[in-house]
């Protein structure tokens, strides 16, 4: 997606300096890398916000953005991506995070699964640490393969970028 592109969703910074309610959270949250889409920020973006998508909890997002200051990730990006599980994903990725969880754990997976929140209630008390302990792997796993897809992909854009000017200038010098 073009930069240009994402540039327009980015809060400028004179409006979150006048914004009082981000005082609260002191002057680092004004840094740079915070706000504007650099290859390190993004990357570190993808890393936090996959992760977080993937924990079951309330307040994804406002993790995400609090942990993005000390990480020095992009926040718009970290809570975008944060969006991966929504109403209807959400059912899905956790299921798949119990799965992995049961595997790791080696514990005993529940055989009458069913996808509703009575019987999540019901079964919470055997089913939570199989889910958190899947939940962790799956989101730093994830996590880390859009931390390192998104290097490689801006890495690749820029040396594409340094080819086509330098034969824009190979052109103009003939």
């Amino acid at each position: 997606m073009p930069k240009s592109y994402l540039k327009k969703f980015i809060p400028n910074p004179e409006k979150l300096k006048a914004n009082k309610a981000l005082k609260i959270l002191g002057s680092q949250i004004y840094e740079a890398n915070l706000w504007h889409l650099n290859r390190k920020s993004v990357a570190r973006a993808f890393f936090n916000g996959l992760f977080w998508a993937f924990i079951p909890m309330p307040f994804q997002m406002l993790v995400s953005a609090l942990l993005a200051i000390p990480l020095r990730a992009n926040i718009p990006v970290s809570l975008a991506l944060v969006w991966i599980t929504n109403p209807l994903t959400m059912p899905f990725v956790f299921y798949c995070n119990y799965k992995v969880g049961t595997l790791i754990l080696g514990s005993h997976d529940e055989k009458n699964f069913r996808l509703s929140v009575e019987w999540i209630w019901d079964k919470l008390e055997h089913i939570w640490l199989p889910l958190y302990v899947g939940s962790v792997v799956l989101g730093l796993i994830v996590g880390a393969i859009g931390y390192a897809t998104i290097i490689t992909l801006w890495r690749l854009h820029a040396i594409k970028r340094w080819k086509e000017r330098k034969l824009r200038h190979k052109k103009q010098a003939n």
